[in-house]
């Protein structure tokens, strides 16, 4: 009886170093992200975040037919809204989305009109 209480006790051990060898593990590697999909650390690409009360990135350069994709990542409610009329997202609350594709060449600034101290730009080749 005792061998198998201590080979119980064991096996329980046993379990529990391998979990927490496991969860030590795990927490230790840095999660990866698609370069696409834009990930905690900011955003992947053709993305720009609302975050801190900022564009991020505030400027962004791509080619003729590329779609931006802004998030909305605070928590109060912000705007895309192009400079000059050609695009403009409305009201977006956190986690919102808007897109727009790009398919002429320029320079397109933006601001969001809630808070025009945000501003950022879009230059298409």
């Amino acid at each position: 009886m005792k061998k198998l209480i201590l080979s119980k006790s064991r096996s329980v051990l046993s379990i529990g170093i391998m979990m927490a060898v496991l969860i030590i593990s795990n927490s230790c590697t840095k999660s990866s992200t698609d370069p696409g999909t834009g990930g905690s650390d900011g955003p992947g690409a053709n993305e720009v975040w609302l975050k801190g009360m900022a564009f991020t990135p505030s400027s962004i350069t791509v080619s003729v037919g590329t779609t931006i994709k802004w998030t909305n990542k605070d928590a109060v409610t912000h705007n895309v809204t192009s400079n000059t009329g050609v695009f403009s997202s409305g009201d977006m609350g956190n986690g919102a989305t808007f897109s727009f594709q790009f398919n002429t060449a320029g320079t397109y600034p933006y601001t969001c009109t809630i808070h025009p101290t945000m501003t950022g730009s879009v230059t298409v080749q």
